[in-house]
């Protein structure tokens, strides 16, 4: 099965997909370890990702999806992934749609992770001491969360019209989350 996860920087799409990756053996396809793959590649793409990033601004459409093309196409993967954090905005979302039919697959579910933007500042500073990401600083994160909040109504449309989407507390605990995602998943797969 393909799934979607998404929700703002910080709501922990990351940490929701490592979890469903090993539980439901699937590829997780994070558009932000791509970009920042390509950056530590020091790659004139990885350039360019880079201060579009630290000016707080998004990575453009065509960008990302290159990137994601190659798996969504390979063998490997097929019908196997997590999209954490893609699609961010429509024509995304109907972009990932016109690449998986391409492809003979399809999306079985959406998740949209519900966080506020007092939680996310929290666990942007408790992943800015763990991690120590360049895209970790409040002002940053306040900046993408608005954009997000911004870009993402339409999506969240039209997920709806084709039911798909599950909207997901994602101010609980990690583990109250795995639950609650793992329920919604099961009552698709039964």
């Amino acid at each position: 099965m393909n799934i979607v996860i998404f929700g703002p920087p910080g709501a922990g799409k990351g940490t929701q997909s490592k979890y469903l990756s090993k539980k439901y053996n699937l590829h997780q396809l994070s558009t932000g370890e791509l970009l920042r793959k390509e950056i530590s590649n020091k790659t004139d793409l990885g350039y360019k990702i880079s201060s579009i990033i630290n000016s707080g601004e998004l990575v453009s459409d065509e960008i990302v999806s290159s990137l994601l093309d190659k798996y969504v196409s390979s063998e490997v993967y097929k019908s196997r992934l997590i999209f954490d954090g893609y699609p961010r905005n429509l024509d995304q979302a109907i972009n990932l749609n016109d690449l998986l039919n391409k492809n003979n697959q399809k999306i079985k579910i959406v998740l949209k992770l519900s966080v506020s933007l007092e939680t996310i500042k929290k666990r942007i500073l408790e992943r800015k001491s763990l991690e120590n990401r360049d895209d970790d600083r409040n002002e940053i994160a306040i900046k993408r969360f608005m954009t997000y909040e911004k870009s993402i109504e339409p999506v969240i449309d039209y997920y709806k019209k084709s039911d798909l989407l599950k909207v997901v507390n994602g101010e609980a605990s990690i583990t109250e989350i795995n639950e609650e995602i793992s329920g919604l998943i099961e009552g698709i797969k039964g």
